[in-house]
């Protein structure tokens, strides 16, 4: 079981989000705690009303809105008897099972799970002090409630490369086969405050592989140019595909002027954490010497760090990024230092047997792609969006090597001075 708990401003929001899922026939109400009636006697008048009392008692608090969501392994078909026990059970251990909160459970997803909500402001006006919860109450209650309950456990061994890889319970999302909205924002529910990344190519690198992107549109463009960004959805070619979806329109408002937040946060938290790819790297060439790329990729793999290249037409690797999933973090080839970037961990491999298995994966890939490029090309999508994340990787990793060459050139030419 896997618990996400986000604390709101605004409980209109919360409460008209799972409402509006009710109106979709994609949730249902399976439970209440604390309510004067039944649960399937409840209005929306009643809902709301009951929180707003208790959130009028105290006016100095502004996050007052709980809305946990308790996430199940997709294997596990639970009774709604079951995912009730479980939702009191879970509310009593970290300290709100005398609050008021409804259930809901959801069926817009490939995993079962139920959201719950709640207020922080109890019947005296004083406040539940909701700091560290998720790492302490929660955690603590998620651990005894999956033993309890039998339930799979979120932590297990690792078995296979895509299970250290990849968050648990966020699949790929795949065009007609859930709800679109509800499985783009799953993902980014996982991935945007949980991974570390300094631009949005650098987003787009870790949520490529769950067939999203988000898109700014072209330079110049309308929504370019007003700062708007929408994320779209692609095929297993990289094209996009449907409808795109707004930032502004999803639950959580993952808007351009949000997550130019992120970047500044992120660029500095994510320094400390360079050690780790870079050792990664030096002591794989250490063990093996005269590996290829392709060697030392599979390798990095082992220590779940997922290497990004960029390739021309012809094949030549230009741009190398590296996604570091044990600490969450981003980073350009550039970024770790010069011996880290495309052109120096080639010739630091076996670089004329890489190139032959360069060679053989891109005849392999321009057959397999052809006949979905010819139809993209129809449909007018032009460039795939795997490509235009590849680029725009590219010049963010060549605009970072240019100021280190300047930088570099304007010391020496200055110690040049000096000796004179």
């Amino acid at each position: 079981m896997v618990a996400i708990i986000k604390i709101s401003a605004s409980l209109r929001n919360v409460l008209q989000y799972n409402e509006n899922k009710l109106k979709e026939n994609v949730a249902q109400l399976i439970h209440s705690g604390n309510f004067i009636k039944d649960t399937e006697k409840l209005g929306f008048t009643d809902k709301i009303g009951t929180f707003e009392k208790l959130n009028s008692l105290n006016e100095r608090t502004r996050l007052k809105t709980m809305h946990i969501s308790l996430n199940f392994d997709p294997s596990e078909r639970l009774e709604k008897e079951t995912l009730q026990q479980i939702a009191d059970t879970y509310m009593q251990k970290i300290g709100f099972g005398n609050q008021p909160y409804l259930v809901y459970q959801h069926h817009d997803a490939g995993h079962p799970h139920i959201h719950i909500v709640s207020t922080n402001i109890q019947r005296n006006g004083k406040r539940i002090s909701v700091h560290n919860i998720g790492r302490n109450q929660s955690e603590k209650a998620r651990l005894e409630i999956e033993a309890e309950f039998k339930l799979v456990k979120a932590q297990k061994p690792k078995h296979s490369l895509a299970d250290e890889i990849k968050p648990r319970f966020v699949p790929r999302v795949k065009y007609g086969k859930t709800e679109t909205k509800r499985a783009v924002t799953n993902v980014l529910d996982e991935i945007l405050p949980t991974y570390k990344y300094a631009s949005l190519p650098e987003l787009n690198a870790v949520l490529r592989p769950y067939n999203i992107v988000a898109d700014r549109g072209k330079e110049g463009s309308r929504i370019y140019n007003n700062s708007g960004l929408v994320y779209r959805v692609l095929d297993e070619q990289g094209q996009k595909i449907g409808s795109p979806i707004k930032a502004s329109d999803i639950y959580n408002k993952p808007t351009m002027k949000f997550l130019e937040q992120k970047f500044a946060q992120n660029q500095e938290a994510k320094q400390r954490f360079k050690l780790h790819v870079k050792n990664a790297i030096d002591l794989s060439l250490i063990r093996q010497p005269g590996q290829t790329l392709f060697e030392l990729i599979r390798s990095l793999q082992k220590e779940q760090i997922q290497v990004v290249l960029r390739q021309n037409e012809q094949g030549l690797i230009y741009g190398i990024t590296y996604v570091d999933h044990q600490t969450k973090c981003v980073h350009n080839g550039s970024d770790l230092g010069k011996q880290y970037s495309a052109k120096e961990i080639q010739e630091r491999c076996n670089p004329r047997q890489t190139q032959r298995l360069l060679q053989s994966v891109r005849q392999e890939q321009l057959q397999r792609s052809s006949a979905s490029q010819q139809q993209s090309n129809n449909s007018g999508f032009g460039l795939s969006a795997f490509k235009e994340v590849m680029e725009a990787l590219a010049k963010e990793e060549y605009e970072t090597s240019l100021a280190s060459e300047l930088r570099e050139g304007q010391r020496k030419r200055k110690r040049k001075r000096l000796r004179h």
